[in-house]
């Protein structure tokens, strides 16, 4: 036997070994599947989505439908013939690990951080769509998430609204910060809160973490609104990117007729408080997912434009929503013709080209 063949013998069993651990070994990425789409006008566990007391609503058999989609967690590892198992599916993804989540984060960390984007995103809607129907709200500062364990834990709750803090008016999360980090070890900070329409005192102790004095919530932008709207969605989802069909779902519950003239539509897009519409990740699985849900339009925000053009939307129209305000209108417009020319992408980059020639 030659010496070639002797080597390729002894080599041929080391390179299978190799390939084998290859094919399972872990690899940094992430993986977006298509998830549920839910119509946020309608009912869950037995309850409208969209709740409100105080104020006449108006309940129609359109649908405005936010679409999710099914990441894969911080700490799941997934070998390279998963990820091929995934890719190979024309609406699924596969994406580096690091533009989704920061290295090191826990579950437990990713998911106090998406319950807070999620309590974040309904309170900028709720505001948003008030804002739309002409009211005026004063932002404050509220309590976004409170981590398991820590002093806040069973004593201040999401949504609480801070008004003092050991005695000085709170007007930004930095009079929190500093209130608690001047507490000496072991002396107590004392907060006025506003708990729904009662307003209460709470004294906490603070815990030093990596060296700081923390009580252990996250803070955010709130309000107190004139009446009370509540959007009733499942704990398991999280994350801010409902933000713009909430603010439309709310809008069209407190107004009369149909935003969707009875039809379906979805969409996605981060709200910010001056009702502009921020970009997602996932909006190619978002999109398979209203498509095959029968919706005949799907939002688009402005900076995922770049993200649709090889998109399968089959009939589904692509729209694109810059503001709130913009879709509000646009779906009136839809409403009363179908023939209507709505915004595009192709709009937005007509636009951005005008823009250019002009400076």
């Amino acid at each position: 036997m030659s010496q070639r063949m002797i080597a390729a013998v002894v080599a041929g069993p080391l390179v299978v070994v190799l390939l084998a651990l290859a094919a399972f070994a872990p690899l940094p990425y992430v993986t977006y599947r298509p998830g549920d789409t839910i119509n946020v006008l309608g009912v869950e566990s037995g309850k409208e989505i969209i709740q409100v007391e105080g104020h006449k609503t108006y309940r129609d058999p359109g649908e405005l439908r936010m679409t999710t989609v099914i990441v894969s967690r911080p700490e799941q590892e997934n070998s390279l013939l998963e990820l091929m198992a995934t890719w190979i599916n024309g609406d699924n993804a596969v994406v580096p690990y690091d533009s989704v989540y920061q290295e090191g984060v826990t579950e437990e960390e990713n998911d106090i951080q998406g319950a807070a984007q999620m309590v974040s995103s309904q309170d900028s809607a709720i505001a948003v769509a008030l804002t739309e129907l002409g009211y005026e709200l004063a932002p404050r500062l509220e309590v976004q998430a409170v981590i398991p364990g820590s002093p806040a834990a069973g004593r201040l709750e999401v949504r609480d609204i801070f008004l003092e803090a050991n005695g000085q008016k709170v007007t930004s999360s930095e009079d929190v910060i500093k209130a608690v980090s001047e507490t000496a070890p072991g002396e107590q900070v004392t907060f006025l809160m506003r708990h729904g329409k009662v307003n209460r005192r709470i004294s906490l102790t603070p815990e030093q973490v990596d060296g700081e004095q923390r009580i252990g919530v996250t803070l955010g932008q709130g309000y107190i609104f004139p009446f009370d709207v509540k959007v009733n969605i499942n704990p398991l989802i999280s994350g801010p990117s409902a933000g713009l069909m909430f603010s439309l779902a709310i809008y069209d519950t407190l107004t009369p007729g149909s935003l969707t003239d009875n039809e379906v539509v979805a969409g996605t897009g981060e709200i910010a408080p001056d009702g502009s519409v921020g970009p997602i990740g996932g909006i190619a699985q978002k999109i398979a997912g209203a498509r095959d849900d029968g919706a005949e339009l799907f939002l688009v925000p402005p900076a995922n434009c770049a993200d649709v053009d090889d998109v399968d939307n089959g009939d589904m129209e692509l729209v694109l929503a810059e503001t709130m305000h913009d879709v509000v209108e646009a779906l009136e417009a839809w409403a009363d013709d179908r023939g209507a020319d709505l915004p595009t992408c192709a709009d937005l980059a007509q636009g951005e080209a005008r823009s250019e020639v002009r400076q």
